[in-house]
């Protein structure tokens, strides 16, 4: 029987892969709501197993579709990073409290999208950040590590990319970059767990088209806007992502 014969579970999959082609299509971030969403019509590790064949097509589309704009010097300190984290996430995944986790997590990007939004309140000019490359790595590492447990790997990029100011496609075409091979690192522990059976791979499959038509919509709305209403848009987006996965956290 199909994953999707039940419709409240089409339904909440469905939502969550639009919520993913956003992410995909440069809000990034928004998308870690995507999996704690699957996960109340499925169990978590089936819901993070449809998923993540939909997060690799939809990868195709935001690089390609931003191929000419991506920071590659971000992008080197924070692969190994994520690596590592990939593989701590697959060697500790019977032993990590994911409630706990994404508490910690919801809490942090909270706490950092409201004081991005204070120190830029009225269209205060901010001078753009210069931590170096190793600060990278470790929140490559942080980055690594929830999106092998959650696909929620966004706000971490997010908190140590969105102070560097880059220009806003960049921004989107680095996290295009850089989640497509966390995505492919991720690929040997979903294989190793056994989590790609049949009707998870024909779920994934159906829900593709849909996932294809809502990255390439944000892709083409996001290339239009300014670029300080992007930034502004993140930063809120940070402020209800973390808020939603505290409460989540601490709930669960």
């Amino acid at each position: 029987m199909s994953l999707l014969a039940e419709p409240a579970t089409l339904a909440a999959l469905v939502v969550a892969v639009i919520l993913l082609g956003m992410a995909k299509g440069g809000l990034a971030g928004v998308g870690a709501l995507a999996t704690p969403l699957a996960a109340l019509v499925l169990p978590p590790a089936t819901a993070a197993a449809v998923l993540l064949p939909v997060l690799i097509v939809q990868d195709v589309v935001s690089v390609w579709a931003f191929r000419r704009t991506w920071d590659g010097w971000i992008i080197a300190w924070m692969v190994p990073g994520a690596a590592l984290g990939v593989a701590a996430g697959w060697f500790y995944a019977e032993r990590v409290n994911e409630a706990q986790l994404m508490a910690a997590l919801g809490a942090i990007t909270l706490a950092f999208g409201l004081y991005r939004l204070w120190v830029e309140r009225g269209g205060r000019v901010v001078a753009a950040s210069r931590s170096p490359g190793w600060v990278g790595s470790l929140f490559g590492f942080a980055t690594g590590l929830t999106s092998q447990i959650a696909h929620a790997g966004g706000p971490p990029f997010q908190m140590w990319v969105t102070p560097r100011k880059l220009p806003h496609l960049a921004f989107i075409g680095t996290s295009s970059i850089l989640f497509a091979i966390v995505n492919w690192m991720k690929v040997p522990a979903y294989l190793a767990l056994g989590a790609f059976r049949h009707e998870v791979v024909v779920a994934a499959l159906l829900l593709m088209p849909l996932a294809i038509v809502s990255t390439l919509l944000t892709v083409r709305w996001l290339k239009r806007m300014q670029p300080e209403r992007f930034y502004l848009i993140i930063y809120l987006l940070m402020v209800a992502l973390g808020a939603k996965l505290l409460w989540d956290g601490v709930a669960g």
